[in-house]
């Protein structure tokens, strides 16, 4: 089997904002864990990508300086809650081509409390045609940036399929249960799908607060390596990348009049199609996944977009339990975004931690028996989306 070796993943608590060390401390500490995971110096690294959004230029090299300072390309990446696939996306390209051996990928966060906002106020935003978009197809003043676009694609599922608000609290009921086994994730506290249905209303109707993930700190890394590296150094090639897609927006986003194409259902499909495509395999070989449940609206239509159930079918996947410990596939066995937090540069690396560990077998309480296919999807609006399938050699 071809692929990348996933050489040594690392990944620090997550904390509330206000709780955390700084930025650069837990992007230091998340190297250094990456790096005594793989068994390799600082001085192997032949390249880095280091992925977060709030900060200024060059914090990549902050947080990687303290590890060492060995003149090495250290490349900066931002695309919003997707930074973190996309730094590791770029590092195993250059792998993948053969143009490198060793790269590592980090992300971090060190975040505000409180609802996602404009940093820059005098310049036009990224948004705006996402934001003229959603003013024509929801009428919701007063609902947060992020919390319009997700809580809308809900209620465009539930309008177009009759899907129960109680679907998404049975999303979010699922990920508290799976984060109590989770040391790192930031809320352990198990709820109930009623615990979510009689918690503060947000936009009634359509999601109380415990449907949306926190903002959060924290940091992640993963060390990648080429095949001849790994039998080079001694390092063990069981968990691979074995396909990755990244997509963007395409006039679909914009045309199709639906909030669920306007925060990325399109990307999803297109993204997981053609992982689906390279690495031969489809939705009904995959053994665990992990996927972008910034709000419970979002992982119920995303198992649609992966293709882990058919359209208009998420409802009947979360009541038949296919979605956990089990049923079919469990997903977000870390507890997601939403139990585990949601430090936006750090997630995609967080969920390439979780998926080698449930590839090694290494996993603890969260572990998946047997499992041997994963699947990861980290979404960014504006817009990214990257897919990744890993395999266990």
């Amino acid at each position: 089997m071809s692929g990348v070796v996933v050489a040594g993943v690392g990944m620090i608590p997550f904390a509330k904002p206000g709780a955390s060390a700084p930025y650069h401390e837990m992007g230091t500490d998340a190297v250094r864990l990456a790096l005594a995971d793989a068994g390799l110096g600082y001085d192997k690294i032949e390249q880095a990508y280091v992925g977060y959004v709030y900060g200024d230029s060059t914090c990549g090299q902050r947080a990687l300086y303290p590890v060492g300072m060995t003149g090495i390309p250290i490349v900066n990446v931002n695309n919003n809650c997707s930074t973190g696939s996309t730094a590791l996306f770029m590092a195993r390209q250059m792998i993948a081509s053969g143009a490198l051996d060793c790269v590592l990928a980090v992300g971090f966060e060190q975040m505000k409390p409180g609802a996602l906002g404009s940093v820059y106020t005098d310049r036009p935003s990224a948004f705006e045609d996402f934001d003229a978009a959603a003013d024509q197809l929801i009428d919701a003043p007063g609902v947060p940036l992020a919390l319009r676009y997700f809580g809308g694609a809900g209620l465009s599922h539930m309008k177009k399929y009759g899907t129960p608000l109680d679907a998404f609290a049975k999303v979010r009921a699922k990920a508290s249960r799976h984060a109590k086994n989770n040391p790192l994730a930031l809320f352990r506290k198990e709820v109930t799908a009623d615990d979510v249905m009689n918690d503060q209303v947000i936009w009634p109707g359509v999601m109380t607060r415990l449907m949306a993930c926190p903002p959060t700190c924290g940091g992640a890394a993963a060390v990648l390596v080429s095949e001849r590296f790994a039998d080079k150094h001694g390092i063990g090639k069981q968990v691979r990348i074995a396909a990755q897609a990244m997509t963007t927006d395409t006039p679909s986003t914009f045309k199709a009049g639906d909030m669920m194409q306007l925060v990325g259902y399109d990307m999803a499909k297109q993204a997981a199609s053609r992982v689906y495509e390279s690495a031969g395999v489809g939705p009904r070989d995959l053994d665990v996944v992990e996927l972008h449940d910034c709000f419970a609206h979002n992982e119920l239509i995303t198992y649609e977009a992966l293709g882990l159930c058919g359209e208009g079918e998420a409802g009947k996947f979360i009541n038949d339990g296919d979605n956990t410990y089990g049923g079919r596939i469990v997903t977000n066995p870390s507890g997601g975004l939403l139990s585990k937090g949601h430090p936006l540069g750090a997630t995609g690396l967080a969920q390439c931690y979780e998926l080698t560990r449930q590839l090694r077998g290494t996993a603890g309480s969260t572990q998946v028996e047997g499992a041997k296919v994963a699947l990861q999807h980290n979404l960014g609006l504006g817009g990214a989306c990257v897919v990744t399938l890993y395999k266990r050699h």
